[in-house]
């Protein structure tokens, strides 16, 4: 049995004092349990990630060519802005957290979990883009575990992210069944 009679909030006279304090910090309180310069990292190496992202479905987008390039094309480009929707919320909370979103082109391939491979025809382009899909979604799992309960706030956003990315395997899978005649990888 619990003990109800604790309030369940903290005195808000404390509350209240404790919030002009640190100003300079903006959302992040005293009480935020996660480690700042880890996750202002680890979010700059999912931004970095999610640019390789954009780069490569635009790349696909503009050389895909074949007689059913068309709808791939246009999936291709409605990825390529997902993507870049989901880099500028890793930036946002990365700024939340006091830290600088690293833009910088220079070292992006090192600091991304995707590589960058253009694939020679459309499926391979579409075997790219699903492995890169695949790859995402395995990091932003762990990432999810990582945060649990110490950033609430971080894991909400990494798993809003995370079912996006994993309708966008989805769209890359069917496209592949679509174009492949069967739906295994080869590696």
């Amino acid at each position: 049995m619990s003990d109800n009679t604790q309030p369940f909030l903290t005195d808000i006279t404390e509350i209240r004092r404790r919030a002009r304090e640190h100003l300079d910090r903006g959302a992040l309180t005293q009480d935020y349990e996660g480690d700042v310069q880890l996750t202002v990292k680890v979010l700059n190496e999912a931004l970095a990630t999610e640019l390789v992202c954009v780069l490569r479905y635009s790349s696909h987008a503009v050389a895909a060519q074949g007689i059913n390039s068309e709808s791939v094309k246009a999936e291709f480009l409605e990825h390529a802005r997902e993507e870049n929707d989901h880099a500028m919320l890793l930036a946002e909370r990365i700024s939340q957290l006091g830290g600088e979103a690293n833009f910088n082109p220079e070292g992006l391939l090192t600091r991304s979990a995707s590589q960058f491979i253009q694939g020679r025809n459309l499926v391979e382009m579409i075997r790219e883009d699903l492995i890169a899909e695949r790859i995402a979604i395995q990091t932003y799992q762990e990432m999810i575990r990582y945060f649990a309960n110490h950033d609430p706030t971080t894991r909400r956003l990494l798993e809003e992210i995370l079912a996006k990315e994993e309708e966008h395997a989805n769209d890359m899978h069917d496209l592949l069944v679509a174009h492949q005649g069967h739906p295994m990888l080869n590696s």
